[in-house]
């Protein structure tokens, strides 16, 4: 699809659902909400953390079922986006340094191949759980940031979320979508977490922000898209489904005449030795 240049537009999609532990079946739901995306008129279609392979509680399965980051899932990622002329985020179980542990990784792919791939930070030891026992945490890198019909985009993943210096590193390399797979863990007041934090980061730094997350049980659902002025412009509810958004990009510039915010700041993001 092509836009003017001077105001380009980008129609995303944010697809809900539950990974599981077969992973046939997880590439199954992906394409079924990939066409469906696509017939609402998306052209980035993003998808939650741990969409390869997912089982709760964690246990050996997850290395075993983890993949190279060019694997068959990212494979199958490709062929999609090929087939329909889009982008695809998701996330995935990538194979770590040692056999006992995994990455928790994103990826975003178009009809070339991979365009970016984020491996989470910040590893979920906390509220009881401790995602660091499985998980090898990822490296401080220099943001990968890819261009989507006219919008930079980058990627994070749900902890991280609750750490406003990650967003802001991603908006520091030049970042104006960040997409956000999470698998947000129900519990009290988690839903008010993971809608709030969606939308300072959104406010914070004056960019659009697209997240999807597992449905319940285990998730919260509600995945969404929030403008920079933090409003919710689409969003799901608790089942399996897809809510698409049209950003215009026009709209950060006016935000930011308005809010120069980042123009007026007064530090900077260094990571910690």
């Amino acid at each position: 699809m092509s836009h003017s240049p001077l105001t380009p537009s980008l129609a995303v999609a944010v697809a809900q659902f539950s990974p599981t532990a077969d992973r046939g079946e997880n590439l199954s739901a992906i394409a079924v909400l990939v066409e469906d995306a696509v017939s609402r008129g998306a052209e980035l279609v993003l998808f939650p953390e741990y969409s390869s392979y997912f089982i709760d509680p964690f246990d050996e399965s997850l290395a075993a079922n983890a993949e190279a980051i060019d694997g068959p899932f990212t494979s199958a990622l490709i062929g999609m986006a090929e087939r329909y002329g889009i982008t695809i985020a998701a996330g995935l179980v990538e194979r770590a340094s040692d056999d006992g542990h995994v990455h928790n990784t994103v990826v975003a792919v178009n009809e070339r191949g991979i365009l970016a791939r984020y491996r989470k930070l910040h590893l979920y030891d906390a509220f009881g759980q401790r995602e660091s026992d499985w998980i090898e945490r990822g490296d401080i890198e220099t943001p990968q940031v890819f261009d989507v019909s006219g919008f930079p985009c980058a990627l994070m993943t749900c902890y991280d979320l609750r750490f406003p210096e990650v967003a802001r590193t991603l908006v520091d390399a030049g970042a104006e979508l960040v997409l956000v797979p999470a698998e947000w863990v129900r519990g009290p007041l988690k839903e008010q977490h993971w809608r709030t934090l969606l939308h300072a980061r959104a406010i914070e730094n004056t960019i659009f922000v697209a997240a999807s997350d597992h449905p319940p049980p285990l998730g919260v659902g509600h995945s969404m898209i929030v403008d920079p002025q933090g409003v919710e412009i689409a969003a799901a509810g608790i089942s399996t489904g897809v809510a698409v958004a049209h950003l215009d990009r026009g709209a950060i510039e006016r935000v930011r005449r308005v809010n120069p915010a980042l123009a007026l700041r007064r530090y900077t993001v260094h990571p910690l030795t």
